[in-house]
């Protein structure tokens, strides 16, 4: 009698087992980003329902999101319609450049803030982007480093830039150191320092510069030739048809040396025998340029010939200290053909609609 009940219990377990392990269910629904996930699930029952929301700082893109339910076959019946974007953030308008052109900022972004050399931030140094399309902070200012007043040179004053008022400069803020005459500053200018410290002030000592020395093709004006002291000048001026290239002045410095001395740059002569040139708001053969002078720095124009078109173009070409360089596409013409057939010369006939590229030079 014993082996029948055993087998009766046995084919009970079974029975019971297939029960349960039939039973369907589902698992949470997919999700993206966004999407509130703290409100789901891991498993659902069949007939349960869902409806997907946004977490807080996204915005959903429809006002009412389709409703799921888990079915027998463990499965949804549709898939979610909604899609959850990022709630943005304006940035300020001073902001902009620095954010390549970007007016917004999604939600969770953050900013953050540095001030240049020589200015200190008042306020937060970043700001996120809140889930109510609003900054945590404010952008901080940057305000410029305060610096004391600088102390004078031992035997000088100080001139400074602009007008002072109270006890303090701002970063950035300059002035120049002078010294009792005759003596000179070891250096003349001075500022209000990042580090909120003035330079200190220099020393005051005796200067004197050399003889001033003559410059070719030109002289000093009204000048005794022995040496000079801090800031005296001499001036200079160049032979008649040379040009003064530079300052015409020339002071003597703090460090003993003179300052730049200028150049008297020479005339050119226009090299070509045969030809029409437009020179000083004026086209005239090359006889008729008496004298035979263009000072440093003035244009001359040549007119070279397109053979293709048949039509001619102008040239122009720089005098530069006695140089003045031909465009090699100007060709001298012969006497024949000046004297005879000077209408039929590039500077005489139709000129071309556009000129073409840029004509390399030759020297004369």
């Amino acid at each position: 009698m014993m082996a029948p009940t055993l087998a009766l219990l046995v084919l009970s377990q079974v029975a019971l087992y297939t029960t349960v392990t039939a039973k369907k269910v589902c698992g949470r629904p997919p999700i993206t980003d966004g999407i509130d996930e703290l409100t789901l699930k891991r498993v659902y029952e069949i007939g349960e329902d869902v409806t997907l929301t946004c977490e807080r700082g996204y915005l959903p893109s429809t006002a009412t999101p389709r409703r799921m339910t888990c079915s027998a076959t463990g499965e949804w019946t549709v898939q979610s319609d909604l899609a959850c974007s990022p709630k943005m953030c304006p940035i300020p308008r001073p902001l902009q450049p620095l954010a390549m052109g970007r007016t917004e900022a999604p939600f969770k972004s953050v900013l953050n803030f540095t001030c240049d050399d020589g200015y200190v931030m008042q306020g937060a140094n970043e700001s996120s982007c809140l889930h109510d399309g609003n900054w945590s902070n404010p952008p901080p200012l940057c305000k410029a480093v305060n610096c004391p007043l600088p102390k004078p040179p031992r035997d000088g004053k100080i001139a400074h830039d602009r007008t002072v008022t109270g006890n303090t400069v701002i970063y950035g803020q300059g002035w120049t150191y002078e010294c009792n005459p005759p003596l000179a500053p070891s250096y003349e200018r001075g500022s209000c320092l990042a580090d909120g410290s003035a330079t200190e002030p220099p020393v005051c000592r005796e200067v004197s510069c050399s003889i001033p020395p003559g410059t070719p093709n030109g002289f000093i004006t009204f000048a005794v030739m022995r040496p000079h002291r801090y800031k005296e000048k001499v001036k200079y001026a160049c032979n008649d048809h040379y040009v003064l290239d530079g300052a015409a002045e020339m002071q003597c410095q703090n460090t003993g040396n003179w300052s730049s001395k200028p150049v008297c740059r020479a005339p050119c002569t226009v090299g070509i025998k045969r030809g029409r040139i437009f020179y000083n708001a004026r086209k005239l053969w090359i006889a008729d340029l008496k004298p035979n002078r263009v000072l440093h720095g003035e244009h001359v124009v040549f007119y070279c010939k397109n053979k293709a078109d048949k039509c001619g173009y102008p040239v122009a070409s720089r005098c530069n200290d006695g140089t003045l360089p031909i465009p090699e596409c100007f060709e001298e013409p012969g006497k024949v053909e000046y004297t005879l057939k000077a209408k039929s010369l590039p500077s005489e006939i139709a000129m071309c609609a556009a000129s073409p590229p840029a004509s390399p030079t030759r020297p004369t």
